[in-house]
C-alpha cells in the first residue's frame, strides 16, 4: 500500500509538472521538448529529485509515446502522397540524407565509438523534428508560402525514410549477424511497399473496417490495432514505431480525421514522458565532457540543413527570399533523434552517445526558431540583396508576396 501510495505521488507530480512547464513553453511560444529534457534530467540518477516507484511506469509510458508519435504522423499523410512525393522529390531527400547524416558518422568515427554508433549519430542529426517545424510555420504564418511545400516534402521523405532505417538500426543494436540483419531489412521494406500497395489500392475498405460513429469505439479499435501491430513488428525485429507508422498510413478520410482528434492528447501525455524517461537515463554530469562536440555537431549540421532547404526550395522554382528561409525552418531536431538516440541508450553501445544526443537536440530545437525567423533576413544583408515591396502587409503575406516576385526572375 504505501509502495502503490508512493507511486502515485511522483507520477502525480510529474504530469503536473509537466503541465506546468508546457504552459510555461506555450506562454513564450516555443517548443516544450527541451524542457521536459531537461526534468527528465532533474529527476533521473545524478539529478536533483531522482524518481524511484514509477520509474517502471513511466518506461512503458515511454514506449506507448513512441508508438502513437508514428502513429500520428502516419496519419498525416496518404499513400498516394507519400508515392507522389517520393516519385517528384527524391532527389533533394537524397541530398538531404548525405549532407546531414554524414556529419553525425563522421564525428562518432573520430571519437572511437564504432560503426553501430556511427550509423545511430547520423541517424539523429540527419532527421528534422516536423512537431516543432510544423509549429514554427504555423507561428510565423508561412504556411500559405511558396517555399512550404519543398519544406514539407523534405520532412515527408525524412520520415518514410525511417520506415526503412529504424529496422536497420535495431538490428545492429541487437548484435545480429549480415545475414539476420539482410532478412530484417528485406522484412521492413517488403511490410512498407506491401502497405503502401494496400493503401492505395483497398485503404478506403481498411478505414470503413476500423471506421464507428461512436469515438469510444474508434479510439479502442484504433489504439488497440496499433498496438497488436506495433508489438509483431518488434517481435520481427523491425521496430514498434515503425509498425505503428504503417498503421497510420492505411488509415484515411474521415477515420483519419477522427483518430487524430481522439488521439491527440494521449500522443502529447506520452510523448512528454517519453522525452522525460530519455532524460532520466542521462546524468547530467556526463553532459559536460560532451558539450563541445555537441556544439560543433549542431554548427556543421545547421548549415548543412540551410544547404539543404536552400536546394530543394530553388529546385523547386522558389525565389532566393524563400530558398534562405526554407533552409533556416529545416534546422530543428527533436522527436525522431530522441527516438534513435534512446534505441541505443537501451541497447548500452557508447554511454557518452545518449549525453551528447542530449545537448545537441536541446540546442537545436532552441536555434531552430532563431534560424527560422533570422536565416533569410541575414543572408539578404550579407548578398546585398534589397527586396522590392509595394504596400505594408502582415508577416505571413509578405514573405509570400515577395516570392512571388523573385520567382519569376530566380
Amino acid at each position: 500500500m504505501h509502495s502503490s501510495a508512493v507511486f502515485l505521488i511522483e507520477f502525480g507530480c510529474l504530469i503536473l509538472g509537466l503541465g506546468l512547464l508546457g504552459r510555461f513553453a506555450g506562454r513564450f511560444r516555443f517548443s516544450p521538448i527541451p524542457l521536459y529534457l531537461l526534468a527528465g534530467l532533474a529527476f533521473g540518477e545524478g539529478g536533483l529529485l531522482p524518481l524511484g516507484a514509477s520509474e517502471d511506469f513511466v518506461a512503458v509510458g515511454a514506449e506507448i509515446g513512441v508508438i502513437l508519435l508514428l502513429l500520428m504522423l502516419g496519419l498525416e499523410y496518404t499513400a498516394t502522397d507519400l508515392v507522389s512525393h517520393l516519385r517528384t522529390h527524391y532527389p533533394a531527400g537524397l541530398l538531404d540524407a548525405v549532407l546531414n547524416a554524414l556529419p553525425g558518422a563522421v564525428l562518432a568515427l573520430l571519437l572511437g565509438w564504432g560503426p553501430v554508433a556511427a550509423v545511430v549519430l547520423a541517424g539523429v542529426t540527419w532527421v528534422s523534428s516536423s512537431g516543432v517545424i510544423a509549429k514554427i510555420l504555423g507561428d510565423l504564418g508561412r504556411l500559405g508560402n511558396r517555399e512550404t511545400p519543398a519544406i514539407l516534402s523534405i520532412l515527408v521523405l525524412e520520415d518514410l525514410s525511417m520506415a526503412v532505417y529504424l529496422p536497420i538500426v535495431t538490428a545492429l543494436l541487437a548484435g545480429v549477424g549480415l545475414a539476420a540483419g539482410g532478412v530484417t531489412l528485406a522484412i521492413a521494406v517488403g511490410v512498407l511497399v506491401l502497405v503502401l500497395v494496400l493503401a492505395v489500392r483497398f485503404g478506403r475498405h481498411v478505414s470503413r473496417f476500423v471506421s464507428s460513429d461512436d469515438p469510444e469505439k474508434l479510439l479502442l479499435v484504433v489504439l488497440g490495432v496499433t498496438l497488436v501491430v506495433a508489438g509483431l513488428a518488434q517481435q520481427l525485429q523491425v521496430s514498434a514505431a515503425v509498425g505503428a507508422f504503417l498503421v497510420g498510413i492505411a488509415l484515411s478520410g474521415e477515420v483519419a480525421e477522427g483518430a487524430t482528434s481522439l488521439l491527440a492528447p494521449l500522443r502529447d501525455l506520452f510523448a512528454a514522458v517519453f522525452f522525460v524517461f530519455f532524460g532520466l537515463h542521462t546524468d547530467p554530469a556526463s553532459i559536460p565532457p560532451v558539450l563541445l562536440p555537441a556544439l560543433a555537431l549542431a554548427a556543421v549540421t545547421a548549415a548543412t540543413k540551410i544547404a539543404t532547404g536552400y536546394w530543394a526550395a530553388r529546385r523547386a522554382g522558389v525565389g532566393p527570399r524563400g530558398r534562405w528561409r526554407a533552409g533556416g525552418t529545416l534546422v530543428a531536431r527533436g522527436e525522431f533523434s530522441i527516438v534513435i538516440a534512446g534505441l541505443a541508450v537501451t541497447s548500452g553501445i557508447e554511454p557518452s552517445l545518449g549525453p551528447l544526443a542530449t545537448a545537441y537536440v536541446l540546442i537545436l530545437v532552441l536555434l531552430g526558431p532563431l534560424t527560422a525567423r533570422w536565416t533569410e533576413p541575414l543572408a539578404t544583408r550579407l548578398t546585398g540583396r534589397s527586396p522590392r515591396r509595394t504596400a505594408p502587409t502582415p508577416p505571413g503575406a509578405h514573405e509570400a508576396l515577395d516570392d512571388q516576385d523573385t520567382v519569376g526572375r530566380s
